[in-house]
């Protein structure tokens, strides 16, 4: 057991260490890395470069709730321009490329066999940041389609399409020569993204709809992009890395089959929710709002699933800043599904609908649950690929306090605006100036959430850039939030040798 922790200590932190020295399972741990380490740092590091200037974009958009003149004589940094800027950067910038590079390293890790096709992702990842940084431009100059998450002119729109279908082409190549049978349940949400997402962006950039049609088309497509591609990576690194760091299996096989399966079924129907009384047919918007409510089985099976897992083992969430980010990402996956399911209900949405309740909802889902994941799978992945620890764990104790802190404040302060925003609104003896004006409390919540979370992100950047270059402190163990006690210590160690 002590050379393993030694061979596991060495392989991980020490550039000079010679994997011939290690033993059979984990020199094999070590070629699957090296195989996937340039292409799944390339999309981290791109992934972070947008996080930051997502982040910006994102803190100047709630600025101008309280502070409308702000940069307001700049046409690309007003309110209608900004907004979409921000919301590309971290949808096609940020959690994308980061979902990309967590999906690269899982499939070879899960199928046991080196990456194929692996120049595929040089050229995809360029053509997808390309993609993004023009059509970010092109945003901020005027240059919109005009419908939410879909705002990018259709040229950066195809190069993002053809950057994803390289990427598909190499997985779903690695998957096909795979050294094992039984497919593991994140597996199954990886392969089921890459055939959904395709096919749902491209029909959506056709460019064949109009009026009512339109909109109807868009609200698939914004409510399925969470569905069947954000969802699945959040779902595939949960499932993942929540064993993975404790070292037993997932609880419930069947409760994962139950969780995908009805997942599968229910959720691509949810769009249209959105449209309660709009100009759409009723049964489909009932149809919408029945899925929605349905959405509660798969979200009970996963919930349950990831709590027995994890339960007699909380107390790791002391140490490992991977289980930490990953079990709040999982919390926030119920919370948000719990609270879509009855957004989605008539009498709900009489009150919650065009208000600023639905943004904090949002934000719960693509940060809350899908951010908070991906943080924490970079922190497993990156020094297996860098073999280098995290020089500071104290700054990712800081990043996770302001983020977490940061992203509670923000739903919060939205949610109880803007419920309050939507009764007021209801009320015709209110006027809607005093509306706008009693909401302005609530809307510095958001303001300061931001800018907590934008903090953590620059904290995450450096500690990020830093492990790349082998920069800082030079760790020869596991950057923890807190040093265990010894038998612990041992446990802890116990663990990461099993888990590679």
């Amino acid at each position: 057991m002590t050379k393993q922790r030694t061979a596991r200590r060495n392989s991980a932190v020490n550039p000079d260490f010679s994997p011939a020295a290690a033993p059979a399972d984990e020199q094999s741990r070590i070629a699957l890395d090296e195989s996937a380490r340039t292409p799944t740092v390339v999309y981290f590091a791109t992934a972070v470069v947008w996080l930051v200037v997502g982040s910006v974009f994102g803190l100047l958009t709630g600025l101008k709730f309280s502070l409308p003149d702000l940069l307001g004589t700049i046409p690309a940094l007003t309110f209608g321009r900004i907004r979409p800027a921000h919301l590309n950067t971290i949808m096609y910038g940020w959690a994308s490329l980061a979902g990309c590079g967590m999906i690269v390293w899982l499939t070879t890790r899960l199928c046991k066999v080196q990456l194929q096709l692996g120049w595929f992702h040089y050229v995809s990842a360029l053509l997808w940041n390309l993609g993004v940084l023009g059509g970010t431009i092109a945003v901020l100059a005027g240059y919109s389609q005009g419908l939410e998450w879909l705002e990018f002119p259709r040229i950066f729109g195809a190069m993002i399409a053809a950057g994803f279908l390289l990427f598909a082409a190499s997985v779903v190549q690695t998957f096909r020569v795979r050294q094992v049978e039984h497919l593991y349940v994140s597996l199954w949400y990886i392969l089921a993204s890459l055939l959904w997402f395709p096919l749902l962006y491209v029909v959506a950039n056709l460019g064949l709809y109009q009026g009512v049609v339109e909109a109807a088309m868009n609200w698939w497509f914004g409510h399925n992009a969470l569905a069947v591609w954000f969802t699945p990576i959040g779902l595939a690194g949960a499932y993942y890395f929540i064993p993975k760091v404790l070292g037993r299996p997932i609880y419930s096989y069947y409760l994962g089959l139950l969780g995908f399966w009805a997942f599968a079924l229910f959720y691509n129907w949810n769009g249209i929710h959105h449209l309660v009384g709009g100009p759409v047919p009723t049964w489909l918007v009932t149809v919408s709002i029945v899925a929605s409510v349905m959405m509660v089985v798969p979200v009970l099976a996963v919930a349950v699933n990831h709590h027995l897992t994890t339960v007699g083992h909380f107390r790791m969430l002391r140490f490992s800043p991977t289980l930490r980010f990953v079990v709040f990402g999982s919390m926030s996956y119920t919370a948000v599904s719990f609270q879509g399911s009855l957004e989605s209900i008539r009498s709900f949405q009489e009150v919650a609908h065009f208000t600023h309740y639905t943004i904090g909802h949002a934000h719960l889902g693509v940060y809350g649950f899908l951010s908070m994941i991906l943080f924490g799978a970079m922190y497993y992945i990156m020094p297996r690929l860098a073999r280098w620890e995290w020089p500071y764990p104290s700054l990712i104790k800081a990043h996770f306090w302001t983020t977490a802190i940061g992203i509670a404040l923000y739903v919060v302060t939205m949610s109880i605006g803007g419920w309050i925003q939507g009764l007021q609104m209801n009320d015709a003896a209110i006027p809607f100036i005093d509306v706008v004006q009693n909401t302005k409390l609530w809307l510095w919540g958001r303001s300061i959430g931001g800018t907590l979370m934008l903090i953590g992100h620059l904290i995450f950047a450096y500690q990020f850039f830093s492990i790349i270059k082998r920069a800082g402190p030079r760790r020869f163990a596991p950057a923890l939030f807190r040093e265990p006690a010894p038998i612990e210590a041992v446990r802890i160690e116990e663990r990461a040798a099993k888990a590679g």
